[in-house]
């Protein structure tokens, strides 16, 4: 599976961004799919994880609330609609799939990732 991932840019603080994934290839073999972040000289870590089935969505605390994952199954694509955004927001977004059904916020667990896209908000 390819995953690219698009629709990063610059926003100021409170302002809103959609990003999408597209997937391509073996996209039958996905059964969740994710968005994981990294700011600069921190760890990349879970943002929120979709089934591709049920549609079941699964946040971490900081976005819970502010930020809404789905999914278009005929398109293959993933969103990931940002509000409210905050300075702490910035980083590398980055979009990942995998096989498992069961939502997973651990790395290990995805089995495909995209190039990744920057957001940055401004204060």
């Amino acid at each position: 599976v390819q995953l690219q991932a698009f629709g990063g840019g610059l926003v100021q603080a409170g302002g809103s961004l959609r990003l999408s994934c597209v997937a391509s290839g073996r996209t039958f073999t996905m059964k969740s799919m994710g968005w994981f972040r990294q700011a600069p000289e921190k760890e990349r870590e879970f943002v929120a994880a979709i089934s591709v089935g049920a549609g079941t969505t699964y946040y971490a605390a900081p976005a819970e609330g502010r930020f809404t994952i789905s999914r278009d199954n005929a398109k293959d694509t993933m969103y990931l609609q940002m509000d409210n955004l905050k300075p702490e927001d910035t980083a590398v977004y980055y979009c990942a799939v995998s096989g498992r059904y069961d939502l997973a916020n651990i790395r290990a667990s995805y089995d495909y990732w995209g190039q990744g896209t920057l957001v940055t908000v401004s204060s």
